[in-house]
């Protein structure tokens, strides 16, 4: 079981890195402005102006994050196998967040009622703290790979949008993939999208 658990209260963590980016993944290489993974066979620039997320910060962000879902759902869920693969950021409301972990299917239609699974913990995630969200379900082709699509708005207390997030994910290579998008403002949102669409699976 996979949970996204990069909801709105965990996103003040973000910090950018101006060191090393390869020493911020658990898998993969950042050569220049580019990552690349091996285990995906996935390739995707990281735009001009935005920064690779530090791994101790991901880490925060990952822990809090299972706190709220577990103490919203009544569940002890264990996140110890999922890979951090590139995060970048270009503040703390706009960032990219790709992650990975082991997915072995034991029955068919398993990794379907998965996905179902998760948009209820997460929405249940949002309610039990008093967020309003909409959400919105659908299909979307990256390259030449079909992504279940998440779509969430989250609202503030005055009714206005404090966050939209996309959350993408599919089964590849013996491990659920999954990539985050969080934004407000239209232009980062397009920064986002382009580099995101324009990825490469091999």
């Amino acid at each position: 079981m996979r949970i996204y658990i990069l909801i709105f209260f965990t996103l003040i963590l973000f910090t950018s890195c101006k060191t090393d980016p390869n020493k911020q993944v658990d898998e993969g290489k950042v050569i220049e402005n580019k990552y690349h993974s091996k285990e995906i066979g996935w390739t995707i620039e990281i735009p001009k102006g935005w920064d690779v997320t530090k791994r101790d910060e991901s880490q925060k962000r990952e822990d809090n994050g299972l706190k709220l879902v577990n103490e919203a759902n009544g569940i002890d869920y264990d996140a110890s196998g999922l890979k951090q693969l590139i995060s970048f950021q270009k503040d703390r409301v706009h960032n990219f967040i790709a992650t990975s972990e082991k997915f072995e299917i034991e029955y068919d239609g398993e990794y379907e009622e998965n996905k179902v699974f998760v948009k209820e913990l997460l929405y249940n995630t949002y309610a039990s703290n008093g967020i309003k969200v909409d959400t919105v379900s659908s299909k979307e082709k990256i390259d030449n790979l079909i992504f279940d699509l998440f779509k969430i708005t989250v609202y503030g207390p005055d009714g206005g949008i404090l966050l939209y997030q996309d959350l993408y994910s599919t089964y590849r290579n013996g491990l659920d993939f999954g990539v985050n998008l969080n934004y407000k403002r239209e232009k980062e949102k397009m920064e986002l999208m382009r580099v995101w669409k324009n990825s490469k699976f091999e």
